[in-house]
């Protein structure tokens, strides 16, 4: 008899109704495969939204969780731990940052951001700069300060009056320069709108906000939750762009699965949140840091952030392919390294159309309204890229508009 239906049914029965997950119940995984409870295989290209990027039941990282939990899991911020300084060490030496603050989740980590920035500005006496402009589109979580920086109005609705943001446009330097003032604290942003659609920033974009923060004396944060540790082929998203942020925020791939955030800063910064002003009571914990350090041992071990880019690069090409031999479905593709977008036509729901994809067994997401997103663990292989958008072909062939 299938284990689903019963399963199913103690779930709609019992699990708060926010979510809306398709109808299938998960019992293990392997690499990119997962397997239902009824034992049915599927080919993971979305990591749990970028989170799984060594795969599922990587042998190291089980490993390394299965022997800290038999050592310590918990100690608490009133003592040190080791695999908390040793991650702290290894992710200021990979990053050029100071400093590390260890949280739960990426809308955490952004909210130790928008602390950090009052917080720094209210010890040199500018009580006054509170104001943070932010970005339309953009997607930081969804705490009410994560939530007041996120630029999709339908995240806010119902949520009541959020003040203190200014958002503007995606990539437009001139509308970030008529936002600015003196009582701004910070611009926050994304190397990569994830959620709003996966649109990279424009050529010269982050390094002109750089330039702004500056010459406004702002600080400028770099949200990296689904950027950072290597899913665009390089360990943080904004390596190689040439600019360096006071602070950035990091989550999802850090632990492999293992609930970790991080914000990094530099040293300029250390002293923005003095002791009592900010805590996590699970943050850098013993066994998510040594979930975090064997992520990133793994990633050097298996080049997997090189292979980020090739791949990446290999899947973008399949998805121009795909655009061009599905016109009547596809507008355009879209993305770096292993964050991709494909983009439908008007008419085309993306929601809609993972459901067709659930049911040939392949797993993506969606980001924005008519946007299928890849993000898938960077242990994937080419040929498994190739089943999936080979899938994604022949479901496209009998699609038409909602």
């Amino acid at each position: 008899m299938p284990k689903s239906p019963a399963l199913l049914d103690a779930a709609k029965r019992h699990l708060y109704p926010n979510y809306k997950p398709a109808p299938v119940v998960f019992a293990r995984g392997s690499g990119c495969e997962l397997f239902d409870v009824d034992g049915r295989r599927y080919l993971d290209l979305c990591a749990g939204v970028a989170v799984s990027a060594v795969g599922h039941a990587h042998p190291v990282l089980t490993k390394v969780i299965a022997e800290q939990a038999g050592r310590l899991l918990h100690a608490s911020n009133y003592f040190y731990n080791e695999p908390n300084i040793e991650l702290t060490t290894t992710l200021c030496e990979r990053t050029g940052f100071a400093r590390a603050f260890f949280c739960n989740s990426g809308a955490e980590a952004n909210e130790a951001l928008l602390k950090l920035a009052r917080r720094h500005f209210f010890a040199k006496g500018e009580t006054k700069r509170t104001r943070v402009v932010a970005f339309h589109n953009a997607f930081h979580g969804r705490t009410m300060g994560a939530l007041s920086i996120t630029g999709t109005p339908k995240y806010r609705e119902g949520f009541g009056e959020l003040t203190g943001v200014t958002h503007v446009a995606y990539g437009d330097l001139g509308e970030t320069r008529a936002a600015m003032g003196k009582d701004v604290a910070a611009i926050i942003v994304e190397v990569v709108q994830g959620e709003g659609g996966v649109f990279p920033a424009p050529a010269g974009f982050l390094t002109g906000l750089r330039a702004l923060a500056d010459e406004h004396g702002a600080l400028l944060l770099l949200d990296e939750v689904q950027t950072g540790i290597g899913r665009l082929g390089r360990f943080l998203g904004s390596d190689g762009t040439g600019v360096k942020a006071d602070a950035v925020s990091l989550a999802k791939g850090l632990g492999g699965g293992v609930p970790i955030g991080a914000m990094l800063t530099t040293e300029a910064l250390a002293g923005a949140l003095p002791p009592g002003t900010h805590g996590s009571t699970f943050g850098g914990s013993p066994l998510a840091c040594a979930a975090a350090l064997a992520v990133i041992r793994i990633l050097d071990d298996e080049k997997l952030i090189d292979g980020a880019r090739t791949k990446g690069e290999a899947l973008g090409k399949m998805l121009s392919t795909l655009v061009a031999d599905r016109p009547a479905v596809c507008e355009t593709a879209r993305g770096e390294g292993l964050l991709r977008g494909l983009v439908m036509k008007p008419g085309f729901v993306a929601r809609d159309v993972l459901a067709k994809t659930n049911e040939a067994g392949i797993l993506l997401t969606a980001a924005g309204e008519r946007v299928l997103r890849f993000t898938p663990p960077l242990v994937v292989t080419t040929g498994q890229l190739e089943e999936g958008v080979a899938v994604l072909r022949r479901v496209f062939t009998d699609l038409s508009p909602a």
